[in-house]
């Protein structure tokens, strides 16, 4: 993990699994597995964990061609998650998906609720998020 020492593999992932960071997203985002994830959910809890760790180039990398920006911004600075929340997982097809979540923030003293219904599409045997909705 970023910045985090060589004994972060075994830190408690952040997508809220319990399992190891490198038994969980760490294989999805690192290593011989590398966007591997063989779910929807699987993926968009990676790309949680990706930005707390701020793996930036993972989340482009996992962005559908179609509706992926250029490069992304750096968090804001003193931006901490504080946690995730799978509602639904519900595969529609072999080939696409919706998850929700909520996923938790603090910034500057305030807490924030992110509450998104995401689409996803596997294309050439890859899981890619493509957008995603707010729900208020």
């Amino acid at each position: 993990m970023k910045g985090q020492g060589k004994d972060a593999g075994a830190a408690v992932c952040p997508c809220g699994s319990m399992a190891a960071y490198r038994q969980c997203c760490g294989r999805w985002h690192h290593g011989a597995q590398r966007l591997g994830a063989a779910t929807a959910e699987e993926l968009m809890r990676s790309r949680y964990s990706a930005f707390v760790l701020d793996e930036r180039q993972y989340l482009l990398d996992t962005w559908h061609p179609d509706t992926r920006p250029a490069h992304l911004e750096p968090e804001p600075a003193g931006l901490k998650w504080l946690g995730l929340q799978v509602k639904r997982h519900e595969q529609q097809g072999e080939t696409r998906a919706v998850v929700e979540f909520v996923a938790r923030s603090r910034l500057q003293g305030r807490a924030h609720r992110l509450h998104e219904v995401s689409r996803f599409e596997r294309l050439d045997g890859v899981w890619l998020y493509v957008d995603g909705d707010f729900v208020e």
